[in-house]
């Protein structure tokens, strides 16, 4: 959430060409009724790109599932991770879990409405409704309807905790996935959660179909720079990141002619420096200066010349 926008995005595709990116979630409620229908927007470079929705009502996921659909989106995957109160209140997210019915049910209406694949992004469990049988019969419940589960390997707490809280503190349970994996070998099982860079990922490789990697990209985008060539057998040379930022800087121009906010852009290439040399001066000057009025794109342009001249 307020990180993986379309800017974002295209900024990432820029860094790989093949890893599958996501929406921030949005719920069926902001497009059915048009409030936030702008942030179904995307860039054709994008693709392969999925449409995280978030809600309970059969009907309205299949409506949405079917706007994205003829948008030309690649997946919907439906959201019962996220714990925070305000999706609580709307019967959606984490709280899902204990209505297993009624997620194959959603799974199932969505997937009747189009024909790109329909997946789930999960936790292991909620509260204390935590144990493997619990996981493995929401698993068998849902899998009617559904063949790619995403497993954030914790549970989620629905009160006591902060959404970030519910990201660190539950323990990581990473063999509960691999179980999952080996109990429902038909199934598609992509692993989440505390994965820090792609050595990390190669090992759970062995034991699931798919990584998916969140904050860390957040922080260090530049990290999925060898993807390509670790994961898809694309031996292309990725661009450098003075070559990212050039190529963004067009971007951003094209995207502040239409209105586009300079600051809500330029905010997503703060990491991209990550443990080069001039890194925290890049941060800075950019955090220090987008922000002002009448920035331009000459804050980049100035930005990257620190950079160089480090």
């Amino acid at each position: 959430m307020t990180h993986t926008d379309r800017h974002f995005r295209y900024f990432l595709r820029l860094i790989s060409r093949h890893v599958l990116l996501y929406t921030e979630m949005i719920t069926t409620g902001a497009i059915i009724y048009g409030k936030q229908f702008h942030r179904l927007t995307y860039d054709d470079s994008e693709h392969p790109v999925a449409l995280q929705l978030g809600g309970s009502h059969p009907q309205e996921l299949a409506q949405c599932a079917k706007i994205a659909e003829d948008m030309g989106y690649n997946e919907i995957n439906l959201n019962v991770g996220c714990p925070s109160d305000r999706v609580q209140n709307g019967q959606f997210g984490a709280c899902l879990m204990s209505q297993p019915d009624l997620v194959a049910e959603c799974v199932q209406s969505m997937q009747q409405s189009v024909s790109i694949p329909v997946t789930v992004k999960t936790r292991t469990g909620i509260d204390h409704m935590d144990d493997y049988e619990f996981l493995t019969h929401f698993i068998h419940t849902v899998s009617s309807g559904c063949k790619t589960f995403i497993i954030h390997a914790r549970k989620a707490w629905l009160s006591g905790l902060s959404p970030r809280q519910n990201r660190e503190i539950p323990p990581l349970t990473y063999d509960k996935v691999y179980n999952i994996k080996t109990d429902f070998p038909d199934l598609e099982i992509i692993i989440n959660g505390g994965i820090n860079s792609l050595e990390e990922a190669k090992p759970h490789m062995d034991k699931v179909d798919g990584v998916m990697i969140g904050r860390a990209v957040c922080h260090n985008p530049y990290l999925l720079s060898y993807a390509d060539s670790q994961f898809f057998d694309d031996q292309t040379l990725p661009l450098s990141r003075d070559e990212i930022v050039i190529r963004y800087m067009n971007y951003m121009q094209n995207r502040l002619a239409e209105g586009d906010a300079l600051q809500r852009m330029a905010r997503h290439i703060l990491g991209l420096f990550q443990g080069q040399p001039g890194a925290r001066k890049w941060r800075r000057y950019l955090s220090e200066n987008v922000y002002r009025d009448n920035s331009g794109i000459e804050v980049i342009e100035d930005a990257l010349k620190y950079m160089q001249a480090a």
